[in-house]
């Protein structure tokens, strides 16, 4: 009798979850691959560059080579006191 409950269990630790799985990979949806448009066409409004014929040797940089000091370092956050601190 104890040989067949343990069995049961065994059974029952086996069969629910792959029953779960089973059930779960059936009701899925397989979705469709995505579709490639053949042809990408572009606003028509959008400007269009223009090389330029002169560049002056006194360009001001751009934003990317701007240089940026970094501000002061100061001390006067109270936050980062440790819990029980009242000094």
């Amino acid at each position: 009798m104890v040989f067949s409950h343990r069995m049961a269990a065994l059974a029952a630790v086996v069969v629910i979850p792959l029953g779960i799985a089973a059930t779960s990979y059936a009701l899925t949806d397989s979705p469709e691959s995505p579709k490639v448009p053949p042809k990408v066409e572009l606003e028509s409004g959008s400007p269009s560059a223009t090389p330029t014929s002169t560049v002056s040797p006194t360009a001001t940089p751009t934003p990317s080579d701007e240089v940026v000091s970094r501000p002061p370092v100061s001390d006067d956050d109270d936050d980062d006191d440790g819990p029980g601190d009242d000094g």
